[in-house]
């Protein structure tokens, strides 16, 4: 039986761009385009865009006309950094002390959601996650939230490419535009008759990074729809406040005022 050729470790040409991509644009809070990334790594625009694409999809880098880090590194480094992780601990622990259902913070990764964190329910019947599980983006209810906030471009050729019935995406996008106008998503009867859940976008600077989930048996969540709403909501809401703190400089201008 062949045994592994031992020897000291190598540089990989492919691995290193990707290392130093992420690293480029972890130093650039304001994020780096392809022009600046070719020109950083003194190599041609087509390998970089070969890479980056890539990063993207599986959601390490974000795409908004230029690229930054995306929330798979967030899911990676978990609670050792100060991530969405870390700050939304206390509120996913206060709405599992209301309502003891299961509580997640759901990350997007590329074409799916990741489940960040989860305190699950104490309850014998209830919604079980593990943290790291990924979802597509469609059904999910988390991941509709995600596709309501998403670029037109990405929402519409995902959609395209999931859903090949033309009426059936016709309704989803509708949905999609509901979703953006509420700020709410829900479990999709249809999709899981017996769960329900209540979902709530959470932004960073404008930018939605992550959803505040309630799940748990229809029968138990139906009668407190409008209890919970109104719950996760505000929690998400108070997340986007910690995340996207005033600049003292905004403080300062308010108090002149």
């Amino acid at each position: 039986m062949p045994t592994r050729q031992q020897g000291p470790a190598q540089e990989h040409r492919t691995v290193s761009r990707v290392v130093t991509i992420l690293e480029l644009v972890a130093r650039s809070p304001a994020g780096m385009t392809l022009a600046e990334l070719s020109t950083a790594l003194e190599a041609p625009r087509s390998s970089i865009h070969y890479i980056v694409k890539g990063l993207v999809a599986t959601g390490y880098l974000v795409d908004t006309g230029v690229y930054t880090l995306g929330p798979a590194v967030e899911a990676l480094l978990g609670a050792r950094s100060a991530s969405v992780e870390r700050i939304a601990r206390p509120a996913m622990e206060a709405l599992h002390r209301e309502f003891d259902e299961t509580v997640l913070l759901c990350l997007r990764a590329g074409e799916q959601i990741v489940y960040a964190d989860t305190i699950e329910s104490t309850r014998p019947v209830r919604f079980s996650a593990q943290p790291g599980e990924r979802r597509p983006l469609y059904p999910s209810s988390a991941g509709r939230c995600f596709l309501a906030y998403s670029s037109p471009a990405f929402r519409e050729d995902y959609l395209r490419r999931r859903l090949p019935d033309t009426a059936l995406r016709a309704r989803v996008h509708d949905e999609l535009v509901r979703i953006a106008q509420d700020g709410v998503s829900y479990a999709d009867q249809d999709v899981t008759p017996d769960l329900g859940g209540v979902n709530a976008p959470v932004f960073r600077h404008g930018t939605h990074v992550a959803v505040l989930t309630v799940a748990g048996p229809i029968s138990r969540i139906q009668p407190l729809l409008d209890l919970l709403r109104r719950a996760v909501v505000a929690r998400a809401a108070s997340l986007t406040a910690q995340l996207t703190p005033t600049s003292t400089n905004d403080q300062h201008s308010q108090t002149n005022s």
